[in-house]
Formats: C-alpha cells, sequence, structure tokens
C-alpha cells in the first residue's frame, strides 16, 4: 500500500541518483582521505588514486588541480606524507611521468622555501622525497642531506651560537629514518657516515639552553631532565642501530601490487628511476621570518613506570611528536580539522604502533590485554603533544589559547579516550609545581582554569586537600588559591564555590563573591570620607574640573595639616577609588571614565612619580578580591600613557614587594610579565621598521635614534627587575631580615620565598636573553645585512605580541 498515495493514485517512483563524480573531485576526495579510516587499507587507496590519476593524466587541468593539490597536502597534513608519497610510488608503475611530474613541483617549491627561510616547508617536502628514495638514481636524498649539513657546518663556524644550523641538522636527523625505511637498497654505510658528522653538531650546547629548561631546582628534584631535541635525535639514530634500522613504525607499503591484464597477472617490471630534484644553497643563508630557539623535548608521560608512549631514547618518539606538532601548528586556521586528525592518529603509522584506542590506563599497568604488542597509547600521545607546545621555551609558536582549543576539541571528539589521559597529565604537573619553571607555571595555571571553564569547573578537588594545610607561600597551595581566582575571573564567586569541596571554600572570601567592591569612603572611619564621598558623586555627575579640584585641594589642606609629605598620594588614592567604583559596572563603563578624566590621570603622573605608583596601589587595593579586574585596568591605562612600565614595575617589585610574599601572587607575576611583554614588543615593532626596504636615509637614523633609547630602556626594566628578585632570592632585603628577626617567618617560609626570587630570576633573564638575540645589535645588524636576500623572497616581517604569535608592523605605523 506505500506505493500508492492517499487519493488512490500510484506514487511516481523517484529516479536513482546519479552516484558519479567528475574525476577532479574524485582525486581530490581520494587524496584528502587517505588513510583516515582505520578500516581503511591506505596501500590499495594509494594505488586506486595513482590509476585513477594515470588513466587521466593527458587531461592538463586535473593533472595541475592534482599535483597541486599533493604539495598542499604535504605541506599541510604532515600525518600523511607517506601515504602521498604512496600514491607516487605506485603511479610511477604505470607512467613515470607521474614522478617526474611530482619531483618537479617539489623541488621548486622547496627551492622556494629554502631561500625564504621557511624551515618547516623544508622539512616536509625533504621528508616527502625521502620517502620516495626508492624511485631515485644514485644515493637519492642522501647528497642533498650531506649539503644541508655543509651549510649547517659554515653557519656554525661563522657563529658558534647559530641556531640556523641545528634547524638544519634537525631536518637531517628527521629525514633518515624515511629515507632508511623506504629505500630499495640499503643505504646504511651513508647514513652512518651522516651520523657520524652531525655527532659534532648535535654535541654542541648553546649558553642559552641552561634557561630554557621546563624544570628548575636541584638535579634529584626534577622528574625529567633537560633533553636536547638534537642531541636526543642523535642517540635515538644510533639506538635504531641496535635495532637492525627497523623504523617500525612507518606505515609499510609493498613494493608491487597486483594487477590484472584480461584475467592475468601482469607482469612486474622495475620501476623508472628519476634524478633527484636539484637544490641551491645561496650564501649568506635566510634565517627566516622568526627568530629561532633551541629545542627541548618535554614529555609529561614518557619514561615513565608503566609505558604508554615511546621512550625518549626510541626515535619513534621523535618521529610521531614532530608530525603532531607540525600539525597542530600549520592548521591553526581550523582546530575542528585538527582534532580530527589528532584523534585518528593511529590511522596514519603501523598498525602495531599503538594499542586500541580508549584502553584503560589500569588494565595497561596490570598487563591485562590481549592481541597487542604496544602499550603505546595514541590519546597519551597526543596530548604530549599538545602540551609540549602549551609548555615550549621561550616561546610557542602560535598563541597558547590556540593550543587550549585544540585540547578541548579533541576532548569532545574522544571524551571517553582523551579525559583519563588528561586527568593524569594534570597531576603530574600539579605533583611537580615545585620545581616547575615560573613561566610554565603561569601557562599551566591558565590553561587549568581556562579547561574547567569548558567543563562546568568540574574537578575532583578532593585530591589536592591535604595541601590546603601548606602555607599560602607553597607553590601547590599558591596554585590552588589562583585556580579558584583565574575561575572567578571567568565567572563569578558564588558560582566557583559550589563547584569546589567544602574544604576548599574558605578561599572564597566574602569580598570574592560580591560582584562590586565595598566603597571605602562610605564609612566614616576612612581618612577623607567625606571628600571622598563628595568625589564620587561629583565624577558621576560630571562636574566641572573645578569642583573636582575644589575637592581635592581640601584633601591636599588636610593632609598637609596631618604631616603627608606628599599630597597627592590621598588624593589621588581617592580620585582612583571613586573611578573604580563608578566603573565597576562593566569595564566599558570604567573605560569611558577614564577617557573623561585622562588628562588629570596624566597630570598626576607627570607631578609625581609617587603618585603615578599611588594610581597602581589604588587600583590593586579597591580590587583587591579580584586582581584579574586590577590587571586588566593597568593594562589599559598603560596604553593610555598614563602608568609607564618601570612605575608598574616599581610598585610591584619595590612598594609592593614586602618580604618577597608578593612574588607568590599568580596576578603579580601576570602584571609584571604583561608589562614587559608590552616593552619588547615595542622595541621589536621598531626592529621591524628598520628591517622593512625602501628606507630613506632619514627614516633610517630617526628609526635607529628611537630603537637605542628603547632598547636601553628595555635592559633597565630586566635590570631592575633581576635586581628585586635577586635580593628576594639571597634573602638580603630589609623586609625580610625584619621579619625573620622577629620570627614573623619560619625557617621553611624563608626558604619558599627564597625560591621565589630565584624562580622569577631565571624567568625574566631569559625573557631578556631572548630579547638579546632578536633586537640586541648584533641580531639588528646582521638583520640589516641580509636585507638584500630578504627583498628578494619578499618575507613578511614580523614583531612578537608577548603569546608566541606575530604581528607585521609598518614605518607609518610606528610613527
Amino acid at each position: 500500500m506505500s506505493d500508492y498515495r492517499r487519493n488512490g493514485k500510484r506514487k511516481r517512483s523517484r529516479e536513482p541518483r546519479d552516484r558519479y563524480l567528475p574525476v577532479p573531485r574524485q582525486l581530490r576526495e581520494n587524496l584528502l582521505s587517505i588513510a583516515d579510516s582505520p578500516l581503511a587499507v591506505p596501500a590499495q587507496q594509494a594505488q586506486e588514486i595513482a590509476k585513477l590519476l594515470s588513466d587521466n593524466f593527458d587531461d592538463v587541468q586535473i593533472k595541475n588541480e592534482f599535483f597541486d593539490l599533493l604539495v598542499r597536502l604535504v605541506l599541510e597534513q604532515p600525518l600523511k606524507i607517506p601515504f602521498a608519497a604512496a600514491v607516487i610510488l605506485y603511479g610511477n608503475d604505470s607512467n613515470p611521468e607521474i614522478t617526474t611530474e611530482a619531483l618537479q613541483r617539489a623541488g621548486e617549491r622547496l627551492q622556494e622555501a629554502f631561500n625564504a627561510g621557511h624551515w618547516r616547508d623544508v622539512k616536509l617536502l625533504v621528508r616527502f622525497l625521502a620517502c620516495l628514495q626508492r624511485l631515485f638514481e644514485g644515493e637519492g636524498v642522501i647528497p642533498l642531506l650531506d649539503k644541508l649539513f655543509d651549510c649547517a657546518i659554515d653557519l656554525q663556524e661563522a657563529n658558534e651560537n647559530d641556531v640556523v644550523g641545528l634547524e638544519l641538522v634537525k631536518i637531517i636527523l628527521l629525514t633518515l629514518p624515511y629515507a632508511m625505511g623506504y629505500a630499495e637498497n640499503s643505504i646504511v654505510p651513508q647514513a652512518l657516515e651522516i651520523l657520524k658528522k652531525t655527532e659534532i653538531v648535535a654535541s654542541m650546547k648553546l649558553p642559552i639552553e641552561d634557561l630554557l629548561e621546563s624544570y628548575t631546582g636541584s638535579t634529584d628534584e626534577k622528574p625529567v631532565h633537560y633533553l636536547s631535541l638534537i642531541r636526543l635525535l642523535q642517540g635515538q639514530m644510533r639506538n635504531e642501530e641496535a635495532r637492525g634500522w627497523a623504523f617500525a613504525i612507518l606505515p609499510p607499503f609493498p613494493k608491487y601490487i597486483s594487477q590484472q591484464v584480461d584475467g592475468q597477472d601482469a607482469m612486474v617490471t622495475a620501476p623508472a628511476l628519476h634524478p633527484f630534484p636539484s637544490l641551491d644553497i645561496a650564501s649568506p643563508v635566510n634565517a627566516g621570518p622568526n627568530p629561532l630557539f633551541p629545542e627541548a623535548y618535554f614529555s609529561l608521560y614518557a619514561d615513565q613506570e608503566v609505558e604508554t608512549v615511546p621512550k625518549t631514547d626510541d626515535i619513534a618518539a621523535s618521529l610521531i611528536r614532530d608530525t603532531i606538532v607540525d600539525t597542530i601548528n600549520i592548521l591553526d586556521f581550523n582546530r575542528d580539522a585538527v582534532a580530527t586528525l589528532l584523534v585518528n592518529l593511529d590511522c596514519y603509522w603501523h598498525s602495531e604502533t599503538f594499542i586500541k584506542r580508549g584502553m584503560p590506563f589500569e588494565k595497561i599497568r596490570l598487563g591485562e590485554i590481549e592481541g597487542s604488542k604496544s602499550t603505546w597509547k595514541p590519546e597519551d600521545m597526543v596530548l604530549d603533544g599538545i602540551f609540549s607546545q602549551v609548555f615550549t621555551l621561550p616561546n610557542p609558536e602560535r598563541k597558547i589559547v590556540y593550543y587550549h582549543s585544540v585540547i578541548t576539541e579533541t576532548c569532545k571528539k574522544a571524551p571517553g579516550a582523551v579525559a583519563p589521559s588528561l586527568g593524569r597529565a594534570i597531576r603530574f604537573l600539579f605533583r611537580n609545581l615545585d620545581v616547575m619553571d615560573l613561566e610554565l607555571v603561569s601557562r599551566f595555571l591558565d590553561w587549568f582554569a581556562h579547561h574547567l571553564s569548558n567543563f562546568d569547573y568540574r574537578w575532583k578537588w578532593q585530591e589536592w586537600v591535604e595541601d590546603l594545610v601548606r602555607s599560602d607561600l607553597h607553590p601547590k597551595k599558591a596554585f590552588i588559591i589562583a585556580a579558584i581566582d583565574k575561575e572567578i575571573r571567568l565567572s563569578f564567586g558564588k558560582r566557583i564555590k559550589k563547584t569546589i569541596e567544602e574544604e576548599f571554600r574558605y578561599l572564597i572570601t566574602e569580598g570574592k563573591e560580591k560582584e562590586v567592591p565595598d566603597f571605602k569612603y562610605a564609612d566614616d572611619r576612612t581618612p577623607y570620607a567625606a571628600e571622598g564621598a563628595l568625589l564620587q558623586s561629583q565624577i558621576r555627575k560630571k562636574a566641572p574640573d573645578a569642583e573636582i579640584q575644589e575637592t581635592l585641594n581640601v584633601i591636599h589642606a588636610k593632609a598637609s595639616e596631618a604631616g603627608v609629605d606628599d599630597v597627592l598620594i590621598p588624593s589621588t588614592d581617592a580620585f582612583v577609588t571613586c573611578i573604580c567604583y563608578i566603573g565597576s559596572v562593566s569595564f566599558s563603563h570604567l573605560i569611558s571614565i577614564v577617557d573623561r578624566c585622562k588628562e588629570r590621570l596624566l597630570a598626576i603622573g607627570q607631578e609625581s612619580e609617587a603618585a603615578r605608583r599611588q594610581i597602581i596601589a589604588s587600583i590593586v587595593a579597591y580590587w583587591k578580591d579580584q586582581p584579574g579586574n586590577a590587571i586588566n585596568i593597568i593594562d589599559k591605562l598603560l596604553n593610555y600613557t598614563i602608568l609607564t612600565p618601570i612605575s608598574v614595575i616599581q610598585w610591584a617589585l619595590a612598594d609592593h614587594l614586602g618580604a618577597g610574599e608578593a612574588l607568590s601572587e599568580s596576578w603579580t607575576y601576570e602584571m609584571v610579565a604583561k608589562t614587559v611583554a608590552k616593552v619588547t614588543n615595542r622595541v621589536r615593532q621598531i626592529v621591524a621598521a628598520r628591517l622593512q626596504e625602501g628606507l630613506t636615509q632619514e627614516q633610517i637614523d630617526s628609526i635607529d635614534e628611537t630603537l637605542i633609547k628603547e632598547r636601553e630602556g628595555m635592559r633597565s626594566y630586566f635590570k631592575f627587575i633581576d635586581d628585586a628578585a635577586n635580593v628576594v632570592a639571597l634573602g638580603i632585603n630589609d623586609a625580610f631580615i625584619e621579619k625573620e628577626t622577629n620570627g614573623e617567618l619560619s625557617a621553611e617560609d624563608a626558604a619558599v620565598i627564597k625560591a621565589w626570587g630565584k624562580r622569577w630570576q631565571v624567568v625574566f633573564r631569559r625573557k631578556a636573553q631572548v630579547e638579546e638575540t632578536v633586537v640586541g645589535e648584533q641580531a639588528v645588524d646582521a638583520r640589516v645585512r641580509l636585507l638584500p636576500v630578504q627583498m628578494e623572497t619578499d618575507p613578511k616581517v614580523e614583531s612578537q605580541n608577548g603569546n608566541g604569535a606575530m604581528d607585521g608592523v609598518t614605518v607609518e605605523e610606528l610613527e
């Protein structure tokens, strides 16, 4: 009856859908989706794509579109490089011109990338060529690797602190496994010769590496020692030699797949061989648009009792990590696609590389697994890779919040598999807070609060209840306090109080639950209460400046009678407190009031440096229960030049320092770090302007003069911070000595405060050293000498925004 309508008439049958896809679309979809499914056989997929391409190779449009896509796939999805190469391998059997075209396209793009100093593109293209090793005449990729090494040595001889040479050696060491794994004939002798040479560079340690360690403190306290990526790769390749150069994780591709012709097996012929693309290495080498630093290998799961990721002495650790990190950093414009690729990580390696997805950790620990030779969890490997970027020193490639979003997306796509691994990562990080680099603690704090905000602020706080008895100065107790403050910043106090355990609720005081802090001048017992209340009314009602000044003069007179040395201090306190109170409705409301009062605020700073610092003190005092708001306001006043960087730094590390307790407050670190980032970004913008082409001599002189002034100012700020931290680290500041003498500081707290001083020193000495390598005289002069090379390749000159992201700048914007 379903064939008839209600009126008794027969339904018209539907025409079958035409499922035929045009050839270009078939090639595109098949290539982009290769190896994405755990049920697929990548070798067969590659053969089918190769056959379809071969059958339509005479179509110029199809050919151009396919090879454009192939190169883009190599550069955008590193996990699929071996599969892209497999298409060419099988295509070569039926039509050698496919290989010729692929090599020409890859060679041209490789030359462009090398000339521009785009080292990741160089690495990925060379890897693609290495996967085609069996198709080359002679030694294939080996001569190119030798040439890259010679270039690295030249760079090292010219400058022993050169990092571009290290980058070239890294490319060599990450290419060899693919070349050896996919070679037709053994290239072991050539590989051993290369490894013998790279040992020289890999054994070197640059001075800045001492400042790039993820964990500080004594050697015994560190959960993981510093692992230079170059030295690690060198050792891993030597270990692979002992395993017989197996490279067992690489996806296998049979040399030949049986093909049928008229029902009979076709005769198998030897593949056509091709010359390796040439690469011209210009001198001097373009270092690229972004500053390079030595890389360290960071892991949360490696070398532990239960092996859920490759050991650090296994080349698999570096090969898999490298593809994960590149995938994340390349596809930053599409975190959903990144998460999809990461969740499918096990599809892109040998089928026995990983254990089944979502395998419970306890089952692995107890050995209750069947049918798997591996204990490596793909979820652990993915999270290890993402966190390695969150905790990259000195700066990750992308904004840190981007990595937050990748973790969130990965959790959403595979919550059952990822969440338990994430919990283990959090516990590992919290357990080692005492010895973790302070900047990394800050990043962990930001991510932790942000992550909880995406999942209803749920966390097993009960696990940390034992740390509540510690002093507020202890790193773990300080982290708990800061994490709750961050959550309140992202939500509000009353809601967060409901999400945490009873034992933690005392940390959310009554003041933290208030959305609008109390106005201190509403209390008649407060000095200048009457004037403060009147001033608040005048500002709110937009009274004339003369009336406001009259009220301030009354405060000045009373302060003078009370023996106050600088009468601007109490009047500034009243004025700024009133602004904060009126503007507490919203940040935009506050900014509108600051705009109205900007001239008076500027005049305060010009008249008295102490009064300028009082602006900061008053803002922090008003928002003492929600310091995040104070930081945002101070940041905005820096933009308005109402405050100066040195005034913020001096207030935080002199007026507010105390015996050193301030160094344990996360918001104090955040305030100083943000201020320093503004300064360094300004200097980088000036350098970027200097490196633009077509400048007149007058412009060059003007920029150079500004650069010298701003650079010296930056150095003075770093020196002030270092001196202040050093005094605390040595325990020789007056407040520390006084409290220690009076017994107000226990021996344990005194030791903790000194440790905070050392941690601050490490962070800001590193930041200072990083800036010297980017904007110091030698660095800038070297870039200026390379201007002709840069003009030819036309890369964008960039400046750092303090969070790893880079923004272009022009002379006009600078002026």
